[in-house]
């Protein structure tokens, strides 16, 4: 975590309590009492019939705070209300009530106070309701010390971030109109925005290019909202979702009998989207046969269906996608020219996240605060300015995408009402550390690309994601398997990117993606660059 946020506990029961302390720390990693003085210490409230667990308490928590312990709720609700405290250990079963009932309790009375259940009949059930509830975590018995210490100090400094105000609030400050369209206020947004006022209304294609991402359906979306054919449809093709055979029948429809397996005619989305707009992303992933066909509608607006022979006739604009280099694949004959001076009638470029990262704050408000309604959290306050810290430093490959599932996932995991840098994704955490360009760097590369080669790797990575407690273990595992076959198919063909994909069973833009995602060379020889 970054260094020097603000520190608020208060001072010893006997030294003033009423009184508060803001002082600063440079290391959140240390524990509570090295960074403080003696008379400094957070109040910890064990709420718990079985004075076994008082005594495990105090001592486990020695290092890190007071302790102040109740048999029963009802005690428990008196301590609270002549004393401030910075976390709570609660029993689910009680003498006088259940612990859940309890926490509903002292939830309205302090919404930031973290609460962490104990109990001796840990099942899924109680558990559930547990978190539903919006305990900070919930431990069975009997206690392990380590682990409570640990889970502790975390509730603590969530308790003393959630004391600080909030960098990015989380308050609603869009209008519902606003999620069909953009947020920010850049230059080069503001560019983008200027493009779309200009071309909207005027019935000519339109060529969108950016990153994987950047909101390219976005621009699309608004070029039609704001053009001349609002009430007509607005359709969606991923040219890159479907098979070759199957993308044609999706656009032009075809007639009973044309293939196997087609048992009745189907109307394509030319048809439907007669009169209005059509988008077709991931435009550099057609196959030839399929790119004639559109160049004709283009130039004429008129087509068959597959397996048909009666010419139709349509209105449509043509507003595309693509993040690949389509001049370059025109040299390597991979895409027809005039098919790219066709679709290329307006070119509209997406700038990626990290060229407008003065966008960043303005777009963590709004999937926030989209967010918090959506997933019925409506405590939540926003987010902590160390977490804040840490997400405008981040560079964002998957760009806005990218940057709005961050988002939701923190909103989704947290407990407590501001959102604190132990929710973000590890590699986030880690963006300082594997920033650094080592001045070995051409040698870990290569030392890099041979581990992946070989497969030699994947052990290690497992390892690290299970330390880490990971949760996209998968995710990771198959992201390595997928940059294994494609180091190997490549170097078995000596780089020749169509043997290649021929081989592995995908398109040439395809390819060209992964290889631009993992930034693979094809130089003297493949391997992985490093930046």
């Amino acid at each position: 975590m970054s260094a020097n946020p603000l520190f608020r506990l208060k001072l010893r029961a006997d030294r003033l309590p009423s009184c508060r302390l803001v002082i600063s720390h440079d290391n959140w990693g240390n524990s509570i009492r090295n960074r403080l003085s003696s008379f400094v210490m957070p109040t910890i409230l064990v709420i718990d019939d079985d004075r076994s667990i008082h005594l495990l308490a105090r001592k486990a928590l020695e290092p890190v705070g007071d302790v102040v312990a109740a048999d029963t709720g009802e005690k428990g609700l008196a301590a609270m209300g002549s004393e401030t405290f910075d976390c709570v250990l609660l029993d689910i079963q009680l003498p006088d009530r259940s612990g859940l009932a309890l926490f509903c309790e002292i939830h309205e009375r302090d919404r930031n106070l973290p609460v962490i259940f104990m109990t001796s009949e840990a099942n899924s059930q109680t558990a559930i309701e547990a978190m539903q509830l919006g305990a900070f975590d919930y431990l069975g018995k009997p206690l392990a010390i380590e682990a409570l210490r640990e889970l502790v100090q975390r509730a603590i400094q969530q308790r003393v971030m959630s004391s600080v105000p909030v960098a990015i609030s989380a308050d609603n400050n869009f209008s519902s109109a606003d999620a069909e369209l953009f947020v920010g206020n850049s230059h080069s947004m503001l560019d983008v925005f200027k493009i779309i006022g200009k071309v909207s209304k005027q019935d000519v294609p339109v060529l969108i290019r950016g990153e994987s991402g950047t909101g390219k359906e976005l621009v699309a979306r608004a070029l039609f909202q704001y053009s001349n054919r609002t009430d007509r449809p607005f359709l969606a093709v991923n040219c890159a979702a479907l098979p070759d055979n199957l993308l044609e029948s999706e656009l032009f429809g075809h007639e009973k009998g044309a293939f196997t397996g087609a048992d009745t005619r189907r109307i394509g989305k030319f048809e439907q989207c007669h009169g209005g707009t059509l988008f077709l992303d991931e435009i550099g992933d057609m196959a030839p046969t399929v790119q004639a066909k559109v160049l004709r509608v283009l130039q004429e607006q008129r087509f068959e269906r597959v397996g048909g022979n009666k010419e139709l006739k349509t209105d449509v604009r043509i507003v595309a996608a693509t993040n690949q280099p389509l001049e370059q694949m025109v040299e390597d004959g991979d895409y027809r020219e005039d098919l790219l001076y066709r679709l290329n009638g307006v070119t509209i470029q997406l700038p990626p996240l990290r060229e407008r990262a003065g966008d960043i704050p303005l777009l963590m408000q709004y999937f926030l605060s989209q967010a918090k309604s959506e997933l019925g959290k409506p405590d939540l306050q926003g987010i902590a300015p160390e977490t804040a810290e840490q997400l405008n430093a981040y560079h964002w490959p998957g760009n806005v995408r990218q940057l709005r599932s961050v988002i939701r996932r923190a909103v989704l995991e947290t407990v407590m009402p501001v959102i604190t840098p132990d929710i973000l994704p590890a590699d986030i955490l880690k963006r300082q550390e594997n920033d650094v360009v080592s001045p070995s760097a051409p040698a870990q590369a290569e030392q890099n690309t041979k581990e992946i080669a070989d497969g030699a790797g994947l052990p290690a990575l497992i390892q690290e994601k299970l330390d880490e407690k990971s949760t996209d273990i998968y995710a990771a595992a198959l992201q390595y398997m997928e940059r294994y076959v494609l180091i190997r198919v490549l170097r078995e063909t000596g780089g020749n990117q169509s043997q290649a994909a021929e081989m592995l069973g995908i398109t040439r833009g395809k390819l060209r993606d992964r290889i631009q995602t993992y930034s693979i060379t094809l130089d003297s020889d493949v391997s992985i660059q490093t930046t």
